[in-house]
C-alpha cells in the first residue's frame, strides 16, 4: 500500500484550499451584488432569480457531461481544474461589459456554472486520493475552502460598497488565480486514473444500494443547502428592515450572511476532525437534525429582534455543511478508485440539478408564502436526509 509523506500531503490540500476558494467565488457574486444591480439598472424578479439559478444549470450540464464522459477520472485533474477556473474567471468578468439582467448576463452565468463543474468535483477527486483512512478529514477540509469561496462574494460586495463591478472583478481575477495555483498540488498515492471511457461505471450509482443511499441523503442536504446560501441575505434584510434603516438593513443582511455561510465551512472542518473515527453516517445524522431545527427557529424568529435571528441563521449556516462533505466520502469510499470521480462528479450533478428549481422557486415562494414558510420547506430535505443515512447506518452494520 503506497504511503503519502505528510509534507507533500499537507502542501498539496493546503494548495486546494486556497484554489477552491478563490475558484468558488464566482458561484454567488451575482446573488451579492443584486441590490447594487438593480439600483444602477432595474430588471424583473424572474430575471433577478435567473441570474442565481443559471448558474446552477449551467453547473448540472457540465457535471453531467464531466461525470458522463469520465473527464476527472481520465485525465490529469490539476490541468482539468485549471482549465475550468482560467475560463470560469472569463465568463464572470463579461458581466463587467454585459447589461444587468440581460439575455448575455444570464448566458454568462451559465457559462460560469458549467465551467465550475471542473473545479469543485474535480477538487475532490484529488483530495480522496491522498488517503482513505481520514478521507472524512480531507474532504470535509475540502468542502470547508468551498464554503468560504462560496461566502467571499457577500464579503466583496460589502468591500465594494455600491461598486458592484469592483466586486466581479475581485471575484474573477481570484478565480483564474485560483486555478493557475492548483497546478502546483501533488497528486496522492491513492489516486486513481480510468484507462478508458465506460458509461458503465455512472451506473453504480444505482446499483450499489449504500452509494445509492449517500445519494439519497446528498439530495436531501441540497434540498435546502443553496437555496439558503442564494437568497438567506435578501431574507435577512427583510427581517432586519422592520427594525432599522433600508440601508442598515442591507449591510447587516450581507454581513449576517457572510457569518453563516463561513460558519458551515469552520464546521465543516470540525465535522471532518471527527467523522472518521465517530461515522461519517454519524456526522452526517448530527448535521441534518441540527439544520432541519435551526430552519425551523430562523422561521419563528423571522422579523423578531434581529439578535435573535442573527443566532438562529448563524446556526442554521454551521449546521447546514458538514454533512456535505461526509456524502461524498461515503461515496468515494464505497466506489472504485478509478471511478470515484466520475460518481462524486454525477452526485454533484444531480444535486445542482435539484438546486436549479429550489434557488429559482424560493424568490417565487416567499413573494407567496413569505420567508418564514419558506424556511419550514427547507426544514423536509434534511428531514428526508436523516431517513436516508439512518438506512445506510443499518445496512453497514447488518
Amino acid at each position: 500500500m503506497p504511503v503519502a509523506s505528510h509534507g507533500a500531503k499537507a502542501r498539496a490540500l493546503s494548495i486546494l484550499m486556497v484554489a477552491e476558494i478563490a475558484g468558488m467565488s464566482l458561484w454567488f457574486i451575482s446573488a451579492a451584488i443584486l441590490p447594487d444591480m438593480i439600483a444602477e439598472h432595474p430588471f424583473s424578479a424572474l430575471r433577478q432569480a435567473a441570474l442565481s439559478s443559471a448558474v446552477q444549470a449551467g453547473f448540472v450540464v457540465g457535471a453531467l457531461a464531466s461525470a458522463i464522459l469520465g473527464l476527472p477520472d481520465r485525465f490529469d485533474p490539476r490541468r482539468l481544474f485549471a482549465l475550468c477556473a482560467v475560463t470560469a474567471a472569463l465568463a464572470n468578468a463579461a458581466l463587467l461589459t454585459l447589461e444587468p439582467g440581460g439575455n448575455a448576463a444570464i448566458l454568462a452565468r451559465f457559462a460560469t456554472g458549467a465551467l465550475l463543474a471542473g473545479v469543485y468535483p474535480v477538487g475532490l477527486k484529488i483530495a480522496v486520493g491522498w488517503g482513505r483512512e481520514d478521507r472524512g478529514f480531507l474532504v470535509g477540509t475540502l468542502v470547508g475552502a468551498l464554503t468560504f469561496g462560496s461566502a467571499a462574494p457577500h464579503l466583496l460586495a460589502l468591500a465594494g460598497g455600491t461598486d458592484w463591478r469592483w466586486a466581479v472583478g475581485a471575484a474573477s481575477f481570484a478565480a483564474a488565480g485560483g486555478g493557475l495555483l492548483c497546478l502546483a498540488a501533488g497528486l496522492g498515492p491513492h489516486h486513481g486514473t480510468a484507462a478508458r471511457f465506460d458509461i458503465r461505471a455512472i451506473g453504480l450509482a444505482w446499483s450499489n444500494r449504500k452509494i445509492r443511499l449517500a445519494y439519497a441523503g446528498y439530495l436531501g442536504h441540497m434540498w435546502e443547502l443553496y437555496a439558503m446560501w442564494a437568497w438567506i441575505g435578501l431574507a435577512l434584510t427583510g427581517s432586519f428592515a422592520a427594525h432599522m434603516a433600508e440601508a442598515e438593513a442591507v449591510a447587516l443582511g450581507r454581513l449576517v450572511a457572510f457569518s453563516a455561510i463561513a460558519a458551515g465551512g469552520v464546521a465543516c472542518i470540525i465535522g471532518g476532525l471527527y467523522a472518521d473515527r465517530a461515522g461519517k453516517e454519524t456526522i452526517a445524522l448530527i448535521a441534518l437534525t441540527a439544520s432541519a431545527s435551526a430552519a425551523v427557529a430562523s422561521a419563528a424568529s423571522f422579523g423578531g429582534p434581529p439578535w435573535l435571528t442573527i443566532l438562529c441563521v448563524l446556526v442554521w449556516g454551521a449546521a447546514i455543511l458538514p454533512d456535505s462533505a461526509q456524502f461524498s466520502a461515503l461515496v468515494a469510499d464505497h466506489s472504485p478508485a478509478d471511478r470515484a470521480g466520475s460518481l462524486m462528479t454525477f452526485q454533484t450533478a444531480l444535486g445542482f440539478a435539484l438546486t436549479f428549481l429550489t434557488v429559482q422557486a424560493t424568490p417565487v415562494l416567499a413573494g407567496q408564502i413569505g420567508w418564514p414558510g419558506v424556511f419550514l420547506i427547507m426544514a423536509v430535505g434534511p428531514a428526508l436526509g436523516i431517513v436516508a443515512m439512518l438506512r445506510l447506518k443499518a445496512l453497514k452494520s447488518a
